[in-house]
């Protein structure tokens, strides 16, 4: 079986990602639970840094936090690496608190990987790659950011996800 698709429209560009079900099945199921519902369009890329990752999937324009499902089980210890053009699922410090976020990874992130069963150690999800429009990624992570609403590493021009829909 091919593995599914979702394709992300930016006001930079398109961002294909490429899914892997085999190693973190509870985790796709969710994002594309979130992709059927439409959930993602209009969300912001709301934590951009530079040299490290893009985060978005949970916030709207005004920084209002959409309203999530259940978190899911943390599926880190599935040997995928946060490496430069990675797609993983954002968390709280809780271990097993993701439920919409997630980001990409514009450089390899070592330090974000699970290396440990403890809280501090046990790492963010991989669970699919960019395929297509990286350099859309990159662009987003130069974008220059403030602190915005008590969040920080905002996008000055807010730049979001306009649709994400699953690519046949």
């Amino acid at each position: 079986m091919d593995n599914p698709l979702v394709l992300l429209e930016t006001p930079e560009g398109e961002i294909l990602i490429e899914l892997f079900p085999d190693k973190a099945p509870k985790t796709v199921e969710n994002f594309l639970q979130y992709v059927d519902d439409e959930f993602y369009d209009g969300t912001l890329f709301h934590r951009v840094i530079k040299g490290f990752m893009i985060q978005t999937g949970g916030l709207t324009f005004s920084m209002q936090e959409k309203e999530t499902r259940e978190p899911i089980e943390n599926e880190a210890t599935n040997g995928l690496k946060n490496v430069k053009g990675t797609v993983a699922m954002g968390r709280l410090p809780e271990p097993h608190s993701a439920t919409s976020q997630f980001y990409i990874n514009v450089a390899d992130n070592p330090d974000l990987d699970h290396t440990g069963e403890d809280d501090e150690n046990f790492g963010y999800c991989v669970f699919g790659e960019v395929a297509d429009g990286m350099n859309v990624a990159e662009k987003i992570s130069k974008t220059r950011t403030h602190s915005y609403q008590g969040f920080d590493d905002v996008p000055k021009d807010p730049v979001s996800i306009i649709t994400a829909r699953r690519f046949e």
